[in-house]
């Protein structure tokens, strides 16, 4: 038996597969070929758009995928089927970052338009359509929402009169002198499935264990961990020092007089943390990556 899963192919291909590298799948893709290899033998990879991805995992070609919650949304207010995918795991991860993606109202910084009601009657440019139409029906606001190919930001003044566009630091906009008018929506990867495969035990569990793997891997991102050893009367000093997820791990060492101390923190706190650590006695200072952090 396999597991049918899509990847995005498109802007979150390389940091999805990124990703399932420190999860511990190495995914290998082709130019050539839409069905990447996995060393998982109870895994069929195939590249389909983020925009696709509920599509296909609600219809069953395919058991479960990974795509924003943004598509979903724009899925179920389609015309294709609902209540037929559930959300396996809550991934924060994007093409730049480890956060969340903001699909925003934006217009030109000097028109006279400031709000979403200053768009009574004009045009909007987007990909997504239907989450776009949906915001502006509850604003009571009527406008022409146009599907946009790709390169959104540049259309106003002259195509549109206005944008809604995914951003994750908002420099695109700022480059192209738009100003955000409001957030319609936040968005973050969801590893999706359908209730079919979920009904079947064995996918259930193979998804499962993908999903524990991948949330770990999320959770080691920008963190290290540091161990060293320290004087038994000196540990007290050192302990203060240690900004841990939980407490340090202490051990005993051969020597009595001394113990050994594990602990997990950021990569941001290390460089300022070494040299305090060794001024208050501790020796043998090892900073070591992490590729998977489970809770």
């Amino acid at each position: 038996m396999k597991l049918k899963l899509g990847i995005p192919k498109g802007s979150l291909q390389d940091s999805t597969v990124q990703l399932f590298a420190r999860a511990g799948f190495n995914i290998y893709v082709s130019s050539r070929s839409y069905f990447p290899s996995i060393d998982d033998p109870e895994i069929e990879c195939m590249l389909i758009r983020a925009q696709e991805m509920a599509r296909y995992v609600s219809d069953g070609v395919l058991d479960a995928g990974l795509t924003g919650q943004d598509w979903i949304a724009e899925h179920e207010l389609g015309d294709g089927k609902t209540g037929v995918l559930e959300s396996v795991a809550d991934l924060i991860y994007a093409k730049q970052s480890f956060g969340k993606v903001r699909w925003v109202l934006a217009a030109p910084e000097d028109s006279a338009i400031k709000s979403a009601k200053d768009l009574q009657g004009k045009t909007i440019a987007t990909e997504l359509v239907r989450v776009t139409g949906e915001y502006f029906k509850k604003q009571g606001v009527k406008v022409n929402v146009e599907f946009s190919w790709g390169a959104t930001e540049v259309k106003p003044p002259v195509l549109a009169d206005a944008i809604v566009e995914a951003t994750e630091t908002g420099s695109t906009l700022r480059a192209n002198r738009l100003a955000i008018l409001d957030t319609i929506m936040e968005s973050n990867t969801q590893l999706i499935a359908n209730k079919t495969a979920l009904a079947d035990d064995w996918k259930r569990t193979k998804l499962e264990n993908i999903a524990l793997l991948l949330t770990a891997a999320i959770q080691a991102h920008g963190h290290v961990g540091l161990m060293m050893n320290v004087r038994a009367d000196q540990l007290a000093g050192v302990l203060t020092l240690l900004p841990a997820m939980k407490n340090p791990t202490i051990s005993a060492l051969s020597d009595q007089t001394w113990v050994a101390v594990n602990t997990i923190l950021t990569e941001l706190q290390v460089r300022d943390l070494i040299p305090k650590l060794k001024a208050a006695g501790a020796t043998g200072i090892v900073e070591y990556p992490l590729n998977k952090i489970v809770p």
